[in-house]
């Protein structure tokens, strides 16, 4: 009888475009919503929130493109400059090498004489592959892919943007302030819900923090607005 495999789905592979996405789609909900409620309060004219909107989403895209890029980077030169450096001492002094493998799994608790063999074993299949993992906490699972990143962080900040943008075009002047604040602030919900369940973690917790400091945000940023009514 053909026993049923064993599968196990988890989401540590996910960090690096989740991170990104979910950070570029809440910063576009946002940073757009918060522009367009300060423009809407203070000139009520659907050209100035129009061309506000747009010019937020086209910079905010390229500026979280050019970040995560830049950002995730700096993170993988490190990667690959710690890598070069295990090359070289590998390369150097195999043994010693070997010995401070074999500490490193006696302290996550084997006995000295299996974590002898595990390391020997490792090491001989592939030693810089072993001591990439389980010295430098390197993987392929959590390697830095900056272009990886950059393009799911604009694409991400694209799609937020569009959202408030297009909720404010859609109503008339008057209801536009109502209008993105309360979609703004359901989106938010619902982006903070669905990152938290791609990662694996507790739902409410999530969309309650992500809800909470956007509300916080646009209302500061309606505030601002209204301090500069000139009703173009």
């Amino acid at each position: 009888m053909r026993r049923p495999s064993h599968g196990e789905h988890h989401h540590i592979g996910r960090t690096g475009w989740l991170r990104a996405a979910v950070l570029g789609a809440n910063d576009g909900i946002l940073s757009t919503a918060s522009l367009i409620l300060g423009v809407a309060t203070a000139t009520h004219s659907h050209a100035s929130i129009l061309i506000a909107g747009v010019s937020g989403l086209v910079a905010g895209a390229l500026s979280m493109a050019a970040g995560e890029y830049v950002s995730v980077s700096s993170q993988s030169d490190v990667e690959k400059a710690d890598l070069a450096l295990e090359r070289r001492e590998l390369a150097q002094n195999e043994k010693a090498e070997l010995r401070e493998l074999t500490q490193i799994y006696v302290k996550r608790g084997l006995t000295s004489e299996l974590a002898a063999q595990v390391a020997e074993q490792l090491t001989a299949k592939d030693a810089l592959g072993a001591h990439a993992r389980d010295e430098l906490g390197i993987s392929k699972e959590t390697s830095a892919r900056p272009v990886q990143a950059a393009l799911a962080s604009a694409a991400s900040f694209t799609v937020g943007a569009a959202l408030p943008l297009l909720a404010a075009l859609v109503v008339p002047t008057n209801y536009a302030v109502p209008t993105v604040y309360i979609s703004s602030l359901l989106v938010l919900a619902a982006l903070g819900t669905v990152g938290a369940q791609a990662g694996g973690a507790p739902l409410l917790p999530a969309a309650v923090r992500v809800t909470f400091w956007g509300a916080a945000a646009m209302a500061v940023a309606t505030a601002i607005g209204t301090l500069f009514d000139v009703h173009v």
